[in-house]
């Protein structure tokens, strides 16, 4: 559980891993891009050794050849004008981030070549001992801690406003802002969500930089299901959410359909076409709404869906005039139809453990009493 840090009085000193998460320290992450996009933690940036091109031809040639003719096979590739650029990145890293360290996946060839360049450039750096795979170790036994504390849910209709609430109670944790999915059918984002391996690390992140001093201190979570998007809540965190005491938010429905509008439909509209412009922003837009809606078609019936559907595409054509409100020909019925009813039958199931309900600011000034 120990990592190499620098101290400018003593030289290379011991740290724990979880100095590393709580005092946020950068990370010069090492590895392949497919292997960071595969999980990776919230201060790591990605300045590879090797591209992924590059890795898979050293892996072959190690399961071929063995490890000599694997790492001469590396030093050749990266070399030259290639090893002069990605040195110079490293460089400019650790200069901006003196108290960052580096690792690779388990802090071996990739990580100790990288630190030996940079030695050779006069930079003395640090690398993690046992590199991301010890990492992700730490941070998978924090996990179960977790589900130790007593839990508070946070309940609600659907656009009640719940995760804006969240930032403002000091021991909550955002389930789904570390999903990067807000959990509904309609809840993706325009960049990808994260992947189950990020989602627990961005979870456990978050509970490491609360700093919890006894697994007695209540931890406040948004009322989820299961899924999250694509991930899924470890199990210890869904069989202790089972049990844990339920805050209701009490919002009218005229207020939770506009915050829905502007998220959904204002917000989601302009964020697919900032990138994209507006011809090619409005075509992705329209397939997110789209898909959106068809995911839940079973649920709605037959019939139900096509007088959506059918709403849906008469908004689209209306949209390109800068009139979204036709939209809410479709999100109001959804809302009061199929959302509404759902979750107030998943809320009955509930009930012996409600001990608090209230509008908005009510429920934070009682979480924040916990």
């Amino acid at each position: 559980m120990l990592a190499k840090a620098k101290d400018s009085s003593q030289g290379l000193q011991l740290i724990n891993y979880q100095q590393i998460f709580t005092e946020k320290k950068p990370l010069l992450d090492l590895r392949a891009p497919v292997e960071f996009s595969q999980g990776a933690f919230t201060q790591s940036i990605n300045y590879p050794l090797m591209n992924d091109d590059e890795r898979a031809l050293v892996g072959t040639c190690y399961k071929q050849q063995g490890q000599d003719a694997a790492i001469k096979l590396g030093h050749q590739l990266v070399s030259g004008q290639t090893k002069a650029q990605r040195l110079a990145k490293w460089l400019a890293f650790c200069q901006k981030n003196p108290d960052g360290v580096i690792y690779c996946f388990r802090g071996g060839l990739r990580s100790q070549t990288v630190q030996q360049w940079l030695k050779d450039c006069g930079v003395d750096y640090p690398i993690v001992k046992g590199g991301y795979k010890a990492l992700r170790g730490f941070l998978l036994t924090q996990i179960d801690h977790i589900a130790k504390h007593p839990l508070v849910l946070l309940a609600g209709n659907t656009g009640s406003g719940k995760t804006t609430l969240l930032p403002q109670c000091h021991n909550s944790l955002d389930l789904e802002g570390a999903a990067h999915h807000r959990g509904s059918s309609f809840g993706a984002f325009v960049d990808p969500p994260a992947t189950q391996i990020s989602f627990e690390n961005t979870l456990t992140e978050q509970y490491l930089c609360r700093q919890f001093t006894s697994t007695q201190q209540s931890i406040v979570l948004e009322d989820e299901g299961r899924l999250i998007g694509n991930v899924h809540l470890p199990f210890s965190l869904v069989t202790a959410m089972k049990n844990a005491d339920v805050v209701v938010v009490e919002q009218a429905f005229e207020l939770r359909l506009e915050r829905l509008f502007k998220e959904y439909i204002v917000d989601m509209f302009t964020q697919f076409c900032q990138p994209q412009g507006v011809a090619q922003g409005s075509i992705s837009f329209n397939d997110y709404l789209t898909q959106g809606l068809y995911r839940v078609r079973k649920r709605l019936g037959s019939q139900r869906y096509i007088e959506l559907s059918t709403a849906m595409q008469q908004a689209f054509s209306t949209q390109a005039l800068d009139n979204m409100r036709a939209h809410l020909n479709w999100l109001a019925p959804l809302l009061a139809h199929y959302y509404d009813p759902m979750y107030q039958y998943q809320l009955a199931q509930k009930q012996s453990r409600i001990v608090f309900r209230g509008d908005p600011q009510q429920c934070v000034e009682y979480l924040q009493h916990l």
